[in-house]
């Protein structure tokens, strides 16, 4: 029987009107762990324990790989499974996913200089500091794409239209990558903001389409310096939420030549760095 975890869990809760109550049934996200192996020569290391939401697991291991230097492009991987691991309960094998490396050689992990265990909550900790994405080797990121003022307007409508679990459950992140016409690329929901952008930059990778240097992104609530090293390592240009930036995510576009837009609700916008890839009408300032 298949036991792979769902994105929605049923509940039985009670809810209060006034001063009545009554029992019905909700829809709530489901939160469940996730291991991320690695396999290489006949070795296996644990590098990731992250709580997300099930679904796109591969792509969330791939993505959050490739952030933390691991994976390069898909020629890297030779293959990518659910635990098969005999004695392992058939309901945990779908939340160890193992990633098996081409090279046949494990990486340098103490070398990525990050303490491996996560939260939904607030990504990767352990780390903030820009010298160490200096240290992967990526440079800043070339001129362009320009990007239409009323097509940046029109993006969160498409976000919040393809939130398929947010609307049954209301408790859900989401990344999404657009080109500069505001054509939807991809999206990704996850209880996690982070994970929603693995999953996503984990997509481009498999499907080939690193680096997105001529991609928009937008993620539901803020920006944080987890959002834009992820955002820096797939080369995207242009990155934008509905909510504030931190201050260390500003630091971060500035460094790396990322344009950084926080509050985009309507047709109103605060631009943080990269003023010059937004183009406003004729006229406009």
């Amino acid at each position: 029987m298949d036991v792979r975890p769902g994105t929605r869990t049923p509940a039985r809760i009670w809810t209060i009107e006034g001063a009545s109550g009554r029992i019905r049934t909700d829809t709530i996200v489901t939160e469940e762990p996730l291991e991320i192996r690695l396999i290489a020569g006949g070795e296996r290391q644990t590098v990731a324990v992250t709580m997300r939401t099930p679904g796109n697991d591969f792509e969330l291991a791939t993505g959050f790989l490739h952030g933390e230097g691991v994976l390069a492009d898909r020629d890297d991987i030779a293959r990518i499974t659910y635990c098969v691991d005999p004695g392992v309960d058939a309901a945990q094998r779908y939340n160890i996913v193992n990633v098996t490396l081409r090279s046949g050689t494990l990486p340098d992990l103490a070398a990525l200089e990050r303490h491996f265990l996560t939260t939904s909550a607030c990504g990767v900790c352990g780390k903030a500091n820009l010298d160490a994405l200096e240290m992967h080797g990526y440079p800043p990121l070339p001129p362009g794409p320009l990007l239409p003022i009323d097509v940046l307007y029109r993006l969160p409508d498409q976000l919040r239209t393809g939130q398929g679990i947010f609307q049954k459950t209301g408790g859900l992140h989401a990344a999404a990558l657009f080109d500069p016409d505001g054509t939807l690329l991809a999206i990704r929901e996850d209880v996690g903001r982070h994970n929603a952008l693995d999953k996503l930059i984990g997509w481009a990778l498999l499907e080939g389409r690193l680096p997105l240097n001529r991609a928009v992104l937008l993620v539901s609530g803020r920006t944080s310096f987890e959002i834009l090293q992820k955002s820096v390592a797939a080369g995207i240009p242009i990155v934008a939420a509905v909510s504030a930036p931190s201050s260390l995510a500003v630091d971060t576009a500035r460094r790396f030549g990322t344009t950084l837009i926080g509050f985009l609700r309507g047709e109103r916008c605060n631009i943080y760095t990269g003023r010059e890839r937004i183009a406003l009408p004729e006229g406009g300032r």
